[in-house]
């Protein structure tokens, strides 16, 4: 019969472990691996398990000390989970479910989608949703490889998506999204492009924060989630904004001198005005419920 481990890494999240192990009750067994926490969340943990194991906290390698506590699991089916997450009761009997029939297929691993709550609401949209991961798998099957943040979880095997969802409690204030992006997310992400073979470009200071906003807000349809997908897309174009920068520390602050600065400016907000009337047009066309839309809209682009 099929057993299951959650695993949960943490660090000081006392005030989500206790939501998120309760919602946990359904897993035949609960691995708590603690990196070093000054909080109490330890204290709270051990009112739902005993298998708690201590590592050194190193926030560089958060995905891949995962690994640790998936050896310590005992369960032939592994679903890791963070502490700011819950299972939904609906999940839960969907898992538990998937359990008894999976001896009749070669499924090693389940993909499950998570609702973000930011901000105090559930981002429908902005490329928050349905935000698939990689997290019920069995063991042996699956870990992580690498060590930068947000890489995917490396699983051999067959893979299949499951319907119901993981809520994420995700960014609760301004500070927090700051403090985790410019602490964690930033410098990995940095790392993980220069490790990519990226190559410099100054132009790039302009064109990686409009990128994402406009993916975020039109193409993604963040506005659709009213001023919070206005301003989550605006912050997602300051977070990479800031990798940009990191990167441009990364190689010696290298500068341009007053005349190409301004060239380089001219020439890309030329770009960024035209990117934008098109996205701003294409909504409208969009909103216009007649069989001339795509015709417009394929005669704008060549006009663009």
């Amino acid at each position: 019969m099929n057993k299951i481990s959650a695993v949960v890494s943490v660090y000081n999240e006392e005030k989500n472990i206790e939501r998120c192990l309760l919602s946990l009750a359904f897993a035949d067994e609960i691995v708590i691996v603690d990196n070093n926490s000054t909080d109490k969340t330890v204290e709270i943990a051990k009112k739902f398990t005993d298998k708690i194991y201590s590592q050194k906290n190193d926030p560089s390698k958060i995905d891949i000390q995962k690994n640790f506590g998936f050896d310590k699991a005992t369960g032939n089916w592994i679903l890791s989970i963070d502490a700011d997450e819950e299972v939904s009761p609906k999940l839960a009997e969907e898992i538990k479910k998937e359990m008894k029939k999976e001896f009749k297929n070669s499924v090693n691993g389940y993909y499950l989608s998570r609702k973000n709550i930011i901000f105090g609401k559930w981002i429908a949209h902005s490329g928050w949703y349905p935000d698939f991961q990689l997290r019920l798998f069995k063991k042996g099957k699956g870990k992580f490889t690498k060590a930068h943040v947000h890489e995917p979880l490396s699983l051999n095997g067959e893979t299949k998506y499951l319907k119901n969802e993981v809520v994420h409690h995700n960014y609760n204030t301004l500070t927090q999204f700051l403090q985790k992006a410019i602490n964690i997310y930033v410098p990995s992400e940095a790392k993980n492009r220069l490790d990519s073979g990226y190559v410099f470009s100054y132009a790039d200071a302009i064109r990686f924060p409009l990128k994402e906003f406009l993916s975020r807000f039109f193409s993604r349809k963040g506005y659709k989630d009213g001023f919070h997908g206005l301003m989550l897309s605006m912050l997602m174009a300051f977070y990479h904004f800031l990798v940009f920068a990191k990167i441009w520390e990364i190689n010696k602050f290298k500068d341009l001198d007053e005349r190409q600065t301004r060239e380089f400016i001219k020439n890309e907000f030329k770009k960024s005005k035209k990117e934008l009337s098109f996205w701003f047009t294409k909504e409208k066309i969009d909103e216009i419920k007649n069989p001339l839309k795509k015709v417009i809209h394929k005669l704008f682009n060549k006009i663009s």
